[in-house]
């Protein structure tokens, strides 16, 4: 599959690329990390990355604007995205042909072509492995280790999540190699405003564990005007609950003006299940839905505490 999409790249006059919205920095990393191969690669190629944009990546990448004109006799590649609905710009569909690259289940196997490999830790990871099996017909550029170095980080907690392999840190430590300041990209990665440092003590004072080690957070649209904190900086914060003892899975709730956001965290119970019941979907130990009441987030808890306790 590899080869193929090597073909494919090289068929075609303009590659444009797509991701997941609300990105993360592995759904840019990915992206751009491509972008970037393919412009070392092939300097005549005309090769775009779009998408919303997100400021809080904005030191990651800044996208392109392109017309729709442009999709005509384009190549179209998805990166990091497991489903249609949330692939950013819905306009990949115009493209000439479509590409899914992702590690994510794949229960919506779209695109003409597609490779998906479930046991990869990052969509990132993916990229460079793409890149380190091409046997030099691709070539990778400093910008492109950055992205993908930036992406296998963010993906994996920083190494700590079980998703991380051998080949992971092996893959990373090759990308270390290249000219690009880490401490840098580190802090941009990890250092949070003090807003959202205020907000992640409300949260670890706040938080509500049961006996069978299910946590809960409730981030109100009023907790989040409190704070001054946008919905995407809340998800920086998703993860800390990690380091509680005793605690097996968790979910936070975050309040939107059309919807309830919610996301998933376990230990080791596969909750993505549970996440494509609400509409959602995911990794077996992160994952993601959107529920529309409060009523409906309590059936979401009662369903995550009746799943820790089968297992």
């Amino acid at each position: 599959m590899k080869q193929h999409i090597i073909d494919k790249i090289k068929e075609y006059e303009t590659i444009i690329l797509h991701r997941h919205v609300r990105p993360d920095p592995d759904a840019y990393g990915s992206q751009g990390g491509l972008a970037e191969i393919i412009k070392a690669t092939f300097p005549e190629k005309n090769v775009y990355t779009v998408g919303e944009e997100e400021p809080t990546l904005d030191f990651m990448r800044r996208l392109d604007e392109i017309d729709d004109s442009v999709y005509e006799e384009a190549l179209v590649i998805v990166c990091d995205t497991a489903n249609q609905a949330r692939i950013c710009d819905q306009r990949y569909k115009m493209g000439k042909e479509v590409i899914k690259i992702d590690h994510h289940p794949n229960e919506d196997p779209y695109g003409d072509m597609r490779w998906v490999d479930v046991d990869a830790a990052a969509c990132s990871q993916m990229i460079y492995d793409l890149y380190k099996t091409s046997d030099g017909q691709l070539k990778m550029s400093d910008e492109a280790a950055r992205l993908l170095y930036a992406g296998i980080v963010s993906d994996t907690g920083r190494f700590l999540y079980s998703s991380t392999t051998i080949e992971t840190m092996k893959y990373a430590g090759e990308l270390m190699q290249y000219d690009f300041n880490r401490q840098e990209l580190f802090n941009s990665m990890y250092e949070k405003d003090p807003h959202v440092l205020k907000m992640e003590g409300y949260i670890l004072q706040n938080f509500e564990m049961d006996e069978s080690g299910v946590a809960e957070v409730r981030l109100t649209k009023e907790l989040l005007d409190r704070f001054n904190a946008t919905q995407a900086e809340t998800s920086q914060l998703v993860s800390i609950l990690n380091g509680v003892k005793g605690i097996q899975a968790w979910v936070f709730f975050i309040e939107e003006d059309d919807q309830i956001r919610v996301r998933f965290r376990s230990k080791g119970t596969v909750i993505n299940g549970l996440a494509m019941k609400y509409g959602g979907g995911g990794h077996p130990l992160a994952a993601g839905a959107s529920v529309y009441s409060w009523e409906e987030a309590g059936r979401v808890l009662a369903d995550l505490k009746a799943l820790i306790m089968e297992n």
